[in-house]
């Protein structure tokens, strides 16, 4: 399948089967598969933290395979130069023209494999791609395929050798999260998996393909998001501005995207239209990596998603009606489950 889906529930069944292809082949939490596939259909990209093992690769790897993209993989190392990344124009002797050679970037997700390894002017050529779906090599300018997701990583505990993120490569990401070891059963399932192949790395066959993702973008963009819904993602940024423990809260920018996301994971629950639980389920991966703490803060360990908790708890969630739409007519909302339940970032 390759087209666009027909209706809400189609689409919400093209998201399980995407789910289910990519948990055949990797250990991964539901909540963090719905967040980076959120982050994919907002036109977003994510950042996982983890330590190494715990299946960062494999679950990029084996996403762009479900979807049926191209995938490619970069190593950063601090040796790294932007036109490894890019591309650069190099000479024909045959022809005697230059032409231009297109670097990793050009995939529909790029796996950036420990980002923070590379010196900041080679993260910096990440940029522009992430942001403007281009990048500009000798004074031209060259479109990247669509869609185009950077999924990058980076390791929390080895930090020898490694470059900070800049706050603002930080805020390129839609979703930053971490898989996490698994439990009992998903470690004994891993063996089983693995005794029952003959090659080191899983991999799936795709559900659908490149036509369909971009299908899911557009109809993101079509779901309705009431008054109360944006008034509500709002009032959580600025809690987090006013919180002490926060030197920097969340942007005006950071707020589009939280609102990009929610419709995002509106799609996969198989809605057109937003409630106050979808928000509160991707406030932690979407949030929490844009608060710059104070240096009294970090000093005393404070967790950015601690001042995300806060924020949702002193903001009151706003009862709205599907059928509210845009409006500010409110009504009784969505009861929250346990399934409904914030997703760590």
């Amino acid at each position: 399948m390759d087209g666009t889906p027909d209706g809400a529930g189609e689409a919400r069944a093209v998201c399980e089967e995407v789910f289910g292809r990519i948990e055949s082949a990797a250990v991964v939490d539901r909540r963090v598969l719905e967040a980076v596939l959120s982050a994919v259909i907002a036109k977003g990209h994510v950042l996982l933290e983890d330590v190494p093992g715990t299946g960062k690769t494999v679950t990029a790897r084996v996403l762009a395979e479900a979807l049926g993209l191209s995938f490619t993989r970069v190593q950063f190392t601090p040796d790294l130069l932007p036109a490894d990344v890019t591309g650069s124009t190099v000479y024909d002797e045959h022809e005697g023209t230059f032409e231009f050679s297109e670097g990793p970037v050009f995939a529909n997700v790029v796996l950036a494999d420990e980002i923070n390894r590379a010196p900041p002017k080679t993260q910096a050529a990440l940029l522009e791609a992430m942001e403007e779906g281009q990048v500009s090599v000798d004074g031209t300018t060259h479109p990247l395929p669509e869609p185009f997701v950077v999924v990058a990583t980076q390791n929390p505990i080895e930090q020898e050798g490694t470059f900070r993120l800049p706050e603002a490569q930080r805020d390129r990401f839609s979703v930053k999260t971490s898989l996490g070891y698994p439990d009992v059963d998903g470690e004994m399932g891993l063996l089983e998996r693995r005794a029952s192949r003959r090659t080191l790395a899983p991999s799936v066959e795709p559900v659908v393909g490149p036509g369909t993702v971009l299908a899911l973008q557009e109809r993101a963009e079509e779901v309705r998001v009431d008054g109360k819904v944006r008034r509500y993602i709002v009032d959580i940024a600025r809690a987090t501005r006013a919180d002490a423990r926060a030197e920097v809260g969340i942007s005006p920018r950071a707020v589009q995207r939280v609102f990009e996301a929610a419709r995002a994971r509106a799609v996969v629950a198989g809605r057109d239209y937003v409630t106050p639980e979808d928000v509160k389920r991707l406030a932690r991966p979407t949030m929490a990596h844009r608060v710059v703490l104070t240096t009294e803060a970090t000093v005393e360990g404070v967790d950015p998603a601690d001042v995300i908790a806060d924020a949702l708890d002193a903001v009151d969630v706003p009862a709205v009606s599907p059928a509210a739409g845009d409006s500010d007519a409110g009504h009784p909302s969505e009861p929250e489950t346990e399934d409904e339940a914030p997703a760590d970032g």
